[in-house]
């Protein structure tokens, strides 16, 4: 079972993040939209199961748990701790509510729906993203996963904090364009789905 060694606030006023003393799970993202995707994940619905919870995603020792508008930190999380603290690790598997794990901090770690291999350049972005884009996003309780890149249309989807907050769908998406614009494809859009 998980001690919380931290709780932090994410740049989405509804985010928080729990850092942890253990995993609750090795190398993979686990990522529920909503309460419907988590019916497979014993953890995850556990937290829904607290109330006011819109979205939960989690990976290695994070936790980030999303809550509703109308609902007060003071009041939700000390019943989101109990769940979180009552957890054990999920080694592999599925995970971001469509049945996909990611290896998170690796090469294809936010590649989802692509295949790094088939393409050089996924290839290239890929590493860039994971260098210079995704420990960034992690710090503030989020994950970034790349869905497709047709031609020079790059469609990624942001989960935990990042996914409803608003400063990821303005200037971390400009800033993450810019970069690949700069050092790999002067046409490149990205575009949140």
């Amino acid at each position: 079972m998980p001690k919380i060694a931290d709780i932090q606030e994410t740049p989405n006023p509804n985010a928080v993040k729990f850092i942890l003393r253990e995993p609750v799970s090795y190398g993979t993202s686990h990522s529920f939209p909503t309460a419907e995707s988590a019916v497979d994940d014993k953890f995850a619905k556990s937290i829904f199961d607290v109330g006011n919870v819109v979205s939960v995603f989690y990976m290695d020792k994070m936790v980030t748990v999303e809550k509703t508008d109308d609902s007060e930190w003071d009041e939700v999380l000390p019943e989101m701790a109990v769940p979180i603290r009552a957890a054990e690790a999920v080694a592999t598997g599925p995970s971001n509510g469509n049945g996909n794990g990611h290896a998170a901090g690796k090469i294809g770690g936010a590649i989802a729906a692509a295949n790094s291999d088939d393409d050089p350049k996924l290839r290239e972005i890929q590493a860039l993203l994971d260098e210079k884009i995704l420990p960034y996003l992690a710090g503030d309780g989020g994950w970034m996963e790349i869905l497709s890149l047709n031609g020079s249309e790059l469609k990624i989807r942001y989960q935990g904090s990042c996914g409803s907050c608003p400063s990821s769908i303005s200037g971390t998406l400009a800033a993450i364009e810019n970069m690949l614009r700069e050092e790999i494809d002067p046409e490149i859009e990205v575009i949140a789905v």
